[in-house]
């Protein structure tokens, strides 16, 4: 998987997930809310993954 699919699939489930936490909240639903932040979390080291490898390859160049 290249740098730029793991920035933009990182992205989207950081949304996803933010999206998930903010439902669980607002219905009391405790079980989505913790969902939606791990979802969210896997997103971000997904999104800095992809930035970490952009930063390798400018380096090596």
């Amino acid at each position: 998987m290249n740098s730029d699919k793991h920035k933009v699939e990182g992205t989207n489930r950081e949304i996803k997930g933010s999206a998930n936490e903010v439902a669980g909240k607002l219905t009391g639903d405790r079980s989505q809310e913790m969902k939606g932040k791990l979802q969210e979390n896997a997103g971000e080291m997904q999104r800095k993954l992809g930035e970490k490898t952009d930063d390798r390859d400018r380096n090596r160049s």
